[in-house]
């Protein structure tokens, strides 16, 4: 019988022909906890001990119990993501979990869970007809929890960043031209809702954000309305809560428009409440009341905003779209008012100006033609529309050698109120000659130009020259600088 050796824990074989190891370890929790391995040979037992302790020596402890991935997936909902993620979030887990997860993974070990595991599952999703979106959003959930259990060293990688889905191809959105945003306003003129219809339009806000908006936040005082809370249904509840993130949280001018509408909705509430009576449902702070509510004061039903708002649509043979996209329509009339897209991400409550640019802000076929009609003219007239010396721009060899001493040029040298660089005495004579020169070669040239005419003109005479120095003018009234346009190569 072989000797155990020192720290190897114990290895000893059972009457099955197996080999089993078993050492105390250092748990998660800080106890001690005794580990049993088993192998078909005592090299293989170990190996897997020393692979432990290993382990447990760099600083990962053991768990202090071996997690089925269904059972951890219920304490990952209720221990780390209901305290700290929204509700609507936490729905959203919950049904994917229960629904998907746990039917075809929960029975596996947690650390047992290896990628093709998950690749055939996510693969099983697909084949049954579930779409690319929905088998995304199942693997963001198990990475989600198996990135909580690494932190709790529970497991040693994330298998579910491993695995592999075909790309996921977001769907095009067609917003609204303003015609249809008119049409819908008329459409939608005798409505109770028409307010808050205008509110999406205008402002772009959320659907959530316009049926949780209070009284209270609409400060006609200081001519603002702000946007605080939204509400949103989680399960068989009517969430009134935050908004969605710290952007959303914005202050957003009370434009006449909507103050005048917001005016009408506060009439028809107040009769609405009066012809209610006892029945009239209110909050115990009559300023936190919701400004959108139905006949009885209650929050109105999501569903039952987008049913109305799908209805108005039909009656008027609009183009029906989602709700949401009227926030893309918002975004898009925006760009196209030439409004700044930093003040659209401000308006709109985007964390990022790439949401607004990239997702929410849109193009047409009308606004590609526009562009492209101005490309057209722009060529167009520079091959079909004639060639004018005067409209032409200066060489560019005289004016960087004219202008060098006095804006530096593309050389670097600057004077000493744009780059704080010290303009040298041989600097600038370098610089007087260089003008000298051009100015030589300019007179030499204009010289031999008034000889050509003169001697055109006159071909019987014969044609003499001033006798000048060749940098003087023979005709002080015309200055051979005066049009830069005519300039020519250097001699």
């Amino acid at each position: 019988m072989a000797r155990r050796v020192n720290g190897e824990g114990t290895i000893y074989k059972r009457k099955d022909g197996r080999y089993e190891g078993a050492a105390y370890f250092l748990t998660t929790s800080g106890k001690r906890k005794r580990v049993r391995v088993y192998c078909k040979t005592r090299a293989e037992v170990h190996k897997k001990l020393t692979e432990a302790m290993a382990r447990t020596q760099g600083g990962m402890p053991v768990p202090d119990r071996d997690w089925q991935l269904g059972d951890y997936l219920d304490y990952w909902l209720e221990q780390v993501v209901r305290p700290n993620r929204r509700p609507k979030t936490y729905e959203l887990y919950e049904v994917r979990i229960r629904l998907n997860l746990k039917p075809a993974l929960g029975r596996y070990s947690l650390r047992r869970l290896s990628v093709p595991m998950v690749q055939t599952f996510l693969n099983q999703q697909l084949a049954d007809a579930h779409s690319v979106r929905k088998v995304q959003i199942m693997r963001t959930v198990l990475s989600a929890a198996l990135t909580r259990a690494l932190r709790e060293e529970l497991v040693s990688r994330n298998v579910a960043r491993l695995v592999e889905l075909p790309t996921w191809q977001r769907a095009e959105i067609r917003p609204w031209t303003i015609d249809e945003a008119r049409r819908f306003l008329r459409a939608a003129r005798a409505h109770p809702l028409y307010p808050a219809f205008v509110l999406l339009l205008l402002y772009g806000l959320r659907r959530g954000e316009v049926l949780g908006l209070r009284w209270c936040d609409v400060d006609t005082a200081k001519a603002e309305i702000r946007i605080r809370q939204q509400l949103v249904r989680v399960g068989r509840v009517l969430d009134r809560g935050p908004v969605k993130t710290k952007a959303g949280r914005r202050d957003l001018p009370l434009l006449g428009f909507a103050h005048d509408v917001l005016t009408e909705r506060r009439r028809h509430q107040y009769a609405a409440q009066a012809m209610a009576g006892q029945a009239w449902t209110s909050g115990d702070d009559a300023g936190d009341e919701l400004v959108f509510t139905t006949r009885y004061g209650t929050p109105i039903e999501p569903r039952n905003f987008v049913r109305s708002f799908w209805r108005i649509c039909g009656s008027q043979g609009l183009r029906v779209i989602k709700v949401h996209h009227l926030r893309h329509t918002a975004a898009t009339l925006l760009k196209e008012l030439g409004v700044p897209a930093r003040d659209a991400q401000l308006i709109l409550g985007h964390a990022s100006i790439i949401t607004t640019q990239e997702l929410y802000q849109h193009g047409d076929m009308e606004s590609r033609r526009r562009a492209l009609s101005r490309m057209e003219s722009v060529l167009k007239n520079s091959v079909v529309g004639g060639y004018c010396r005067q409209k032409q721009p200066s060489r560019r060899w005289i004016v960087e050698i004219m202008t060098a001493f006095l804006s530096g040029g593309p050389t670097g040298t600057r004077t000493q109120d744009t780059l704080l660089k010290s303009l040298t005495s041989s600097t600038f004579d370098v610089r007087v000659k260089e003008v000298q020169l051009v100015m030589q070669r300019r007179t030499r040239a204009w010289l031999l130009g008034m000889a050509a005419v003169n001697f055109s003109r006159q071909p019987s005479r014969p044609v003499t020259l001033p006798a000048t120095h060749i940098s003087s003018n023979p005709h002080p009234n015309i200055n051979p600088l005066q049009d830069m346009s005519m300039m020519g190569p250097s001699a």
